[in-house]
């Protein structure tokens, strides 16, 4: 019981801060929602400076009265949605406009309804108005923000709300990833005023409306955030909550628990307080159990009293029973030994960039769950709402990665870097803190790690994260040298990434086993911690093949994928955790001699077709999870997993 005390403590402390409309939106008797997709009017500031927007007031009045607009799709990148190369490479302030007729019911004052305008991701900063009223601004891509619309809508029914988003996808030392701008001034070469933007990480700056931009309405008086945590005792399942209120002092919130065939399991009131569930179904990872993913569902009902009325809120929350534990060697599901067998991934696709796209997503967790991957890396931002939502159904574990990657110099590790470190870390727990499928926090990509001042930074990021949320293990991904790494005693997994043969020795298959070997020994000598292969793999070329294998052909991928499983093998009954290819798919970069239309280490093409690592990758997965599925449940036979000969017909 101290330790339920203690984590509604620090639930308290969470929810506590600025709540930033983190709640998924769900439709439910008291909310409505709706989506704002499809086509918005765009432009792109092309002055010198990329300021005539703010000049000229763009957000006052319809976007086109201004000037020329051309249509860009919602959810997408603008990059590759026209045919105008300036456009696919632009850095600076864009704006995008929908004009949106609401319900008559949303603006009726007496309904007492919230209207709130939420938008998922916009990289980098964004600025929003409403009818040309600023109602909020945002720093970094990949989290959502909100913000309550409704005073700016009162007597106009009927009548279109403007919205208006300005976006800069300029990155600087400071942000989260890091960039710099470079002026290159010599006009003998350049045009006058020529700039680029620099980068140090390996994937195209794709920029615009992400993720979808929605409407959604709660009553004045609402659910406004909720922490869940669960923990077992014997046999029966604890499930602590911590739900916050706004708009009303005067309140009564009651609690019912549903499981996956909507059976009540229990029931509670208050805002504050522990659910006891005899003999839960647990949440178990994707081919672990013959129930992979299970969820509960919490239903919330708040009632409360405003100004004499009776107001009332319903939201429900997805629950996973399930608990998460490191020891030396060892990562432990429910008390399980779990082994990452998965990949890294990207959100990336031909035309829509980084934009959400319903299709793609059910393709590659179809190509996931044929492949036998139990895992993945949100490398190197934190991915859409909607994929967690998947992964916690499908019982896909996932590593959530901030967005701190391509931090090379020194500049990105002072005060100010930290400050945006730290609250992107806040935003990413309150999101995310409730999904079962999220096991642990990744709060960098090979940073440069082994620079004086990371020590300190990475100790601050390291122990906030672990004050935010305390239930979870921390780790950041790492390329440095085992005796150099200064950030690598504050984790509680060690996850390296390394290219043997590819990056290091080039060509020279045979000395991989000997050097990964003698990686796994340092590292594990130097720290006594558990080991993940972050990153592994070769750039290889669809239909590109050669014998004896030769760099970039599909027979060298496979050949480079056998040399490190034989090491991985050694080890992983001794204190490595897991292996995660990189990368699940090919994806878009800039453009550089090395790259060759993107980086093509992936085991699938950007279109999602196999080359032939992907074969080799299904039958080893296969293989591991049937003798982790038969480790972790001997009672069922009959969940035991085919071997890989027997499903390679399937």
């Amino acid at each position: 019981m101290a330790r339920t005390l203690l984590l509604l403590l620090l639930a308290a402390v969470l929810v506590g801060r600025p709540a930033g409309g983190l709640l998924f939106p769900r439709a439910s008797p008291t909310r409505e929602r709706q989506e704002l997709g499809g086509l918005w009017r765009f432009r792109a500031d092309r002055s010198p400076g990329r300021q005539v927007g703010f000049q000229e007031r763009w957000f006052a009045r319809p976007l086109q009265q201004s000037g020329p607009v051309i249509d860009m799709p919602v959810p997408s990148s603008f990059n590759e949605i026209t045919q105008d190369p300036d456009l696919r490479r632009y850095i600076g302030w864009v704006w995008y406009e929908k004009e949106v007729l609401l319900p008559a019911r949303w603006l009726q004052p007496e309904a007492r309804t919230r209207v709130v305008l939420r938008i998922g991701s916009a990289h980098y900063y964004a600025v929003v108005w409403v009818n040309g009223v600023q109602v909020t601004e945002h720093e970094g891509g990949h989290l959502p923000f909100e913000a309550e619309i409704s005073r700016f809508l009162l007597g106009t029914p009927g009548e279109p709300c403007r919205i208006t988003i300005a976006i800069n996808n300029t990155l600087t030392p400071y942000t989260l990833p890091p960039g710099t701008i470079e002026y290159l001034n010599d006009e003998s070469m350049y045009p006058k005023g020529y700039f680029v933007q620099n980068t140090r990480f390996d994937f195209f700056n794709y920029a615009g409306l992400h993720r979808p931009v929605l409407l959604y309405t709660t009553p004045a008086a609402y659910v406004d955030d909720i922490t869940v945590t669960t923990e077992l005792t014997g046999k029966i399942g604890l499930l602590q909550y911590l739900v916050s209120i706004q708009g009303g002092a005067h309140y009564t919130v009651t609690l019912t628990l549903c499981d996956g065939d909507g059976v009540v399991v229990a029931t509670g009131d208050g805002a504050a307080g522990v659910l006891k569930v005899p003999n839960p179904v647990l949440w178990w990872p994707y081919l672990t159990h013959e129930r992979p993913g299970y969820l509960y569902s919490l239903k919330v009902a708040l009632s409360a009293e405003v100004d004499g009325e009776v107001l009332r809120d319903n939201y429900t929350q997805p629950v996973g029973f399930r608990t998460v534990a490191v020891t030396r060697n060892q990562f432990l599901i429910n008390g399980k030994p779990f082994y990452f067998h998965g990949v890294n991934k990207h959100e990336d696709a031909d035309i829509r960039g980084k934009g959400l796209d319903w299709p793609l997503i059910v393709k590659d967790f179809n190509l996931l769950r044929w492949l036998g991957a139990n895992s993945f890396r949100t490398s190197h931002y934190p991915y859409a709402e909607e994929i967690l939502e998947l992964c916690d159904a499908y019982g896909i574990v996932v590593i959530g990665e901030s967005p701190a990657v391509g931090m090379r110099d020194s500049i990105n590790f002072g005060n100010k870097s930290l400050q945006r470190h730290l609250a992107v870390m806040e935003e990413l727990i309150h999101r995310d803190k409730n999904h079962p499928s999220v096991v642990m926090w990744s709060v960098a990509n090979e940073p440069a790690s082994e620079l004086a001042p990371a020590g300190y930074y990475f100790k601050t990021v390291i122990a906030h994260t672990k004050s935010l949320d305390p239930t979870r293990p921390v780790t950041f991904v790492s390329n440095a040298k085992y005796d150099r790494d200064r950030g690598a005693p504050y984790v509680d997994v060690i996850c390296v990434n390394s290219y043997f043969s590819w990056y290091h020795d080039p060509g020279h298959l045979e000395v991989i086993q000997l050097q990964l070997n003698s990686q796994f020994e340092n590292w594990h000598n130097a720290h006594q911690k558990p080991i993940i292969q972050s990153e592994y793999g070769a750039d290889t070329i669809a239909g590109f093949h050669t014998d004896p294998p030769l760099m970039f052909s599909e027979e060298y991928q496979s050949a480079m994928l056998k040399q490190y499983h034989a090491a991985l093998d050694q080890k992983r009954t001794e204190y490595v955790i897991g292996e995660l290819i990189w990368n699940f798919a090919d994806f878009m970069t800039e453009e550089a001699v090395m790259r060759v239309l993107g980086n093509k280490k992936g085991i699938f093409t950007r279109q999602r077709q196999p080359k032939s690592a992907a074969f080799l990758l299904r039958e080893r997965y296969w293989k591991l999870a049937n003798e982790s599925s038969c480790l972790a449940s001997p009672k069922y036979s009959d969940v035991c997993l085919p071997t890989a000969q027997a499903i390679k017909g399937m």
